[in-house]
């Protein structure tokens, strides 16, 4: 029998909305309705990142969110998998930052170029 959301055939991803890169980082430690690969947002210092143990920074702007090491990953695969993020939660977060009019960080933006 099919879910609602194979049967609607659409896909959710959630977001948070944080007042300062520190409450995204804490909450991420506490809050149980932020999950692993959830965006989050804090419009406030320009930063858009995914959710984690160790929260990371996708754009240019990081705040109190780790930034990623950019070995020279050639592929977003590459870059991602030693995280575990999936790629889908990484490309929606990069278009709502890019939307946004938020600097993407390089090492994402290499991966992940504008369409």
């Amino acid at each position: 029998m099919l879910t609602d959301s194979e049967r609607f055939a659409f896909c959710t991803h959630r977001a948070h909305v944080l007042n300062t890169t520190g409450n995204a980082y804490d909450a991420c430690q506490v809050d149980e309705a932020i999950a692993k690969g959830h965006t989050l947002i804090v419009l406030g210092e320009g930063v858009v990142g995914l959710a984690w143990a160790w929260p990371v920074a996708l754009t240019a702007e990081a705040g109190h969110l780790h930034k990623i090491a950019d070995a020279g990953a050639a592929t977003l695969t590459d870059l991602v998998a030693p995280l575990g993020f999936d790629e889908d939660d990484v490309r929606i977060a990069i278009s709502l930052a890019r939307a946004l009019g938020l600097a993407i960080d390089p090492a994402f933006d290499r991966v992940c170029p504008a369409e």
